[in-house]
């Protein structure tokens, strides 16, 4: 088998999910951590033939100033994560990749994003959205020939961003070309641009966040048109999954729910924009929605995202599940998940990548339904259950397999 040279271009590169996906990558490419996490580590994608550690070079878009060691230290004094001894280890590696990263867009990010931006791209704020895009596109194309890549993946781990104008939902590409062209600034979210960019390159998106990125009907047209494969939206970490495996249970008793409480604390930079009400908003949408979707009724339910700043990348959240049993009797389910928001997160992009990375090299082209069990709001599928979506994704390993 030839050896192939495949990049990741993650936007959000310096981030808390992102440097821990690339410090992840470097500890397994050293051998310096075991697979735990990874779904795609799992025996039924033992045939698939997945891309390895030591074929993956990394890039990005960032619109902060720092580097991966910096994030790293940061994530080991504050949160207490990672190894000192390993990060040590893999310092060289770290660097390397540091310099694949470029300025990001701050079109339509919001001002708490905004806010967040370094030297490098302050310098892009009068930029309109069809020359963000261009130069995104570049971006991706010199990382491609640069490095003598097969493919780029594009994974977009940055910050939410406020929830764009409704009009937009309903676009086809040709309104998406007619607004990047048009001389008003186009109203398109730095997310969609990030994905225009990516499917422009020939390169396949998957929006790990809230933000609309390419689940418009434009972009579904755009990719299919490009022969490219995309998958979003808003990884399923935490408490939601939690939701996606009991909510059914409630279903398939019988037992009605009559609310849900779920109250959410933690202290990291993603905690710290979705401080911002308007960008929570998004956040908020992508939690709550599947509970209807699942037990058929909207029960009484509210969702909480609190930042507290000494809780670091530690994320804590406590369900309260107020349900109706047989005589009318109430009765109560509590639990609480807490857990490393990053290392929640990592395992699951790095899975995303190799998974979209193998449908890619088999020729697929549009949205990757069978993704589904990986996303809180998932395209194109309408099945919110997670035991069903994970059995969408064996069926896709068998079927590959046996090709």
């Amino acid at each position: 088998m030839a050896k192939r040279k495949v990049g990741v271009w993650l936007v959000g590169a310096w981030g808390g999910v992102a440097t821990t996906v690339v410090v992840g990558l470097c500890a397994l490419r050293k051998g310096l951590t075991g697979t735990t996490g990874l779904v795609s580590a799992l025996p039924p994608f033992d045939s698939l033939d997945l891309v390895g550690w030591e074929e993956l070079v990394v890039g990005g878009h960032e619109i902060r100033e720092t580097t991966y060691s910096a994030e790293a230290q940061v994530l080991l004094e504050k949160s207490h994560v990672f190894n000192a001894t390993s990060l040590t280890a893999i310092a060289s590696q770290l660097a390397k990749f540091d310099k694949n990263i470029r300025p990001g867009t701050l079109v339509n990010v919001g001002a708490t994003i905004d806010a967040l931006a370094g030297p490098a791209a302050a310098k892009t704020r009068k930029e309109t959205a069809a020359q963000a895009v261009a130069r995104l596109a570049r971006d991706i194309s010199e990382f491609k020939t640069r490095e003598k890549l097969d493919r780029v993946i594009v994974v977009n781990v940055s910050s939410t961003e406020p929830p764009p104008p409704d009009a937009i939902r309903s676009w086809s590409w040709a309104d998406i070309q007619k607004s990047l062209q048009g001389k008003a600034q186009s109203p398109l979210p730095a997310s969609t641009l990030y994905a225009i960019a990516a499917l422009q390159t020939g390169s396949p998106f998957v929006n790990f966040t809230p933000s609309i990125g390419s689940d418009l009907p434009g972009l579904y047209e755009y990719a299919l048109q490009q022969k490219v494969v995309h998958v979003g939206r808003d990884g399923k970490t935490g408490e939601t999954l939690m939701k996606a495996v009991l909510a059914p249970m409630f279903a398939a008793r019988n037992l009605k729910v009559m609310s849900w409480v779920g109250h959410n604390i933690f202290g990291n930079l993603d905690g710290k924009v979705l401080d911002d009400p308007v960008n929570k908003a998004n956040k908020v949408k992508s939690k709550d929605h599947l509970l209807t979707e699942i037990l058929g009724y909207k029960p009484q339910s509210l969702v909480s995202i609190e930042y507290i700043e000494s809780m670091g990348d530690w994320k804590t959240a406590w369900d309260h599940i107020h349900f109706q049993g047989f005589l009318g009797t109430p009765m109560v389910l509590q639990f609480i998940w807490q857990g490393c928001d990053s290392l929640l997160a990592a395992p699951l992009v790095i899975d995303l990548i190799r998974l979209t990375e193998r449908e890619a090299r088999r020729g697929g082209s549009g949205v990757m339904t069978h993704l589904a069990s990986f996303f809180k709001s998932p395209m194109g599928s309408d099945e919110p259950a997670f035991a069903y979506q994970f059995q969408q994704l064996m069926q896709w390993a068998k079927s590959v397999s046996e090709e």
